[in-house]
């Protein structure tokens, strides 16, 4: 499982119109294949300011499957005009420690 982890700061006034559109993209984003899971949380501290996790099985699945697809394009129209400035994608895997 890979874990995409993205930082996301909205257009001061836009949050509650982002959360509106975020919950459309959902749907979208929760039918790829790979697709595990996905979590939005709110900034206590920072308006504006929030964390997108995203569950994949593999990296391709997200970084080619998902980005060149049509439906990455829908996602893009609903959610890219909101972020000022535009995030960083980042991907972790898990760590076995034991």
């Amino acid at each position: 499982m890979i874990l995409e982890a993205v930082m996301l700061q909205v257009k001061q006034g836009t949050d509650e119109n982002y959360e509106e559109a975020f919950r459309q993209a959902s749907k979208i984003i929760s039918t790829m294949p790979g697709y595990i899971s996905h979590e939005l949380q709110r900034c206590m501290e920072v308006k504006g300011k929030y964390l997108l996790l995203v569950s994949w099985e593999t990296l391709e699945d997200h970084t080619v499957g998902f980005r060149e697809s049509s439906e990455y394009q829908e996602w893009k129209k609903l959610l890219h005009p909101y972020y000022d400035p535009f995030p960083v994608v980042e991907h972790f895997e898990k760590v076995h420690i034991y």
